[in-house]
């Protein structure tokens, strides 16, 4: 049986609204993943993750393996246990890894060697091991490993990155041995048009559970990467879900939805937050500016997040600026809130057939927001 299922989709663009089963629970798509990285979205208990409506988290393979390894964490009651999350866990394969630890990675036609960004200890990861460590790791979906490249890049190597992205999803698919668990495929190709159609097209002759386009939002900049997705996500199988990694900016998934994709995840509402960086329905603000110095208002009116229910703006900008915890908690909280909100507005706007107009009225909008702070983490 399909985990994954369309539910609507919408007649004037390949928006759609899907449910995607897995064994720690159902997911409402389209959906926002908030990052814990290391099994902790950061500046939140658990607790406050679920009120903010997340219904799954992200965690990096990479990260887990070096500290504090696969064996504690399984000793600690697997990811679910020593994250205190009982709901559906998606873990990164460290492929990631590949590309912002280039400096820090030796790249070969089996697999990657690492030195730890840490100690400077050696690891060694290929198809094999990582999709090894995830099954023990016990995520409920879990990534191909595979070679995102920078941007620029010479064609020579984007093509050598897709021909291991597709020689190693084969070689994951084979060792993966736990069938609780989701096993998704990743597009790269850069932004060449061809590349992506042919990795596409190679991935989804190997029938995986879900489809991840990558190797976007690394620089290649937004009008491209929207053609680059607009380009991809229809060639991803109809009945799969369809991941978008590492975006992004509220403008951006709008427009991967309007372009067919189901799951997205990102660290700007949690990295974004602890730098004094709001996201609202009016656009971003920044919380230390000194006009909201005696602004008792909420960061956004209407919000109903614990931050904007209890606390104003100059009582936010006050904690800030004096090094208090206080500040970054309460602005990750909203940013988190407002991204699950976003999302609920999508799925109910897609329901009501409605997504394309919505849609277009909000990109008029946030057009001119920009990405203040850098999207990316190690």
């Amino acid at each position: 049986m399909n985990s994954f299922e369309v539910l609507q989709q919408d007649i004037k663009c390949h928006a759609r609204r899907g449910r995607l089963r897995t064994a720690h629970g159902v997911i409402e798509t389209p959906v926002f993943m908030p990052v814990g990285t290391r099994g902790s979205v950061k500046g939140c208990t658990p607790e406050q993750v679920a009120d903010s409506g997340a219904q799954i988290i992200l965690a990096n393979t990479y990260h887990l393996l070096l500290r504090p390894g696969v064996e504690i964490v399984q000793a600690l009651g697997g990811l679910h246990g020593m994250m205190g999350w009982n709901g559906p866990i998606l873990t990164d394969s460290g492929g990631y890894q590949v590309f912002s630890l280039s400096t820090l990675n030796r790249i070969g036609d089996d697999g990657v060697e690492f030195a730890s960004h840490i100690d400077g200890a050696k690891l060694y990861l290929d198809a094999k091991s990582s999709i090894q460590a995830q099954n023990r790791l016990g995520a409920d979906i879990i990534m191909c490993f595979d070679e995102c490249t920078p941007w620029p890049c010479p064609p020579q190597r984007v093509q050598k990155a897709v021909e291991r992205t597709v020689r190693w999803a084969s070689q994951c698919k084979a060792v993966h041995d736990n069938d609780k668990q989701l096993l998704f495929a990743i597009v790269q190709g850069g932004t060449d048009p061809a590349l992506r159609t042919s990795c596409a097209a190679e991935l989804a002759a190997m029938d995986f559970d879900g489809y991840a386009i990558g190797g976007l939002s690394v620089g290649e900049g937004h009008e491209s990467m929207v053609q680059t997705v607009r380009q991809t996500a229809p060639l991803l199988p109809a009945g799969k879900a369809r991941y978008l990694m590492g975006v992004g900016m509220p403008a951006d998934i709008v427009q991967a939805v309007r372009a067919g994709v189901d799951m997205f995840d990102c660290v700007l509402p949690t990295r974004n937050g602890r730098n004094a960086y709001a996201f609202t329905g009016e656009g971003p603000i920044r919380v230390r500016n000194q006009g909201y110095q005696k602004d008792r208002g909420p960061i956004e009116a209407g919000c109903d997040c614990y931050a904007c229910r209890h606390f104003g703006k100059g009582s936010i900008r006050h904690f800030f600026n004096v090094g208090e915890m206080m500040g970054p908690i309460l602005l990750t909280i909203h940013n988190l809130r407002y991204y699950q909100r976003l999302m609920s507005e999508i799925r109910r706007q897609i329901e009501k057939r409605a997504f394309c107009d919505w849609a277009d009225a909000f990109l008029a909008k946030h057009k001119n927001e920009e990405e203040h702070i850098l999207t990316g983490e190690i």
